[in-house]
């Protein structure tokens, strides 16, 4: 079992680097569906990642289509401020499955007609709309990910930190 995040189009290269931290700390695995705003190579997105970036499984993606067809036996989830489900309702307990969470591009989400589509799929973030039109991507994106691990006993992490004695000199 493996949890996937999954970006449509990502615009921001200090969220795609964050997300990828957030990935090489979780052992998930970051899916990057083109075409990408920015270069991979790109100074911010290197520096958010810091020097995880070889902790990091990713796949890139041609269009929405092709990721769509290499997550077919996994469990996708479209997370968007328009879907009806709250995330913390899904049960993630089933350790055997793969989780997918796709995440729309930062101005424009994920397209309408795809949402619609998919709209039994869709889980949301409470948070006050009358105030903010969003969630950073990059937080959103840990939220979702830790409540997964929450529930699954935050399976194959370091639930306690064993310090090394020599490395506090």
């Amino acid at each position: 079992m493996t949890n996937h995040i999954a970006l449509f189009e990502p615009l921001i290269p200090a969220n795609t680097g964050n997300i990828a931290r957030t990935c090489a700390a979780t052992n998930s695995h970051l899916h990057l569906i083109e075409p990408l705003g920015f270069k991979t190579d790109d100074k911010h997105l290197k520096r958010a990642g810091l020097d995880y970036w070889n902790d990091v499984n990713i796949t890139y993606h041609k269009n929405l289509e092709a990721f769509m067809e290499y997550c077919k036996d996994g469990h996708l989830l479209l997370v968007s401020k328009f879907a009806n489900r709250v995330y913390s309702e899904v049960d993630y307990t089933d350790t055997d499955e793969n989780y997918y969470f796709l995440f729309g591009k930062e101005t424009t989400g994920l397209p309408e007609e795809f949402m619609r589509e998919n709209e039994e799929k869709c889980v949301r973030l409470p948070m006050n709309d009358e105030h903010v039109r969003s969630l950073n991507l990059s937080n959103t994106a840990a939220i979702m990910i830790y409540e997964v691990l929450r529930q699954q006993s935050f399976s194959g992490l370091e639930l306690q930190h064993h310090y090394d004695n020599d490395k506090l000199d």
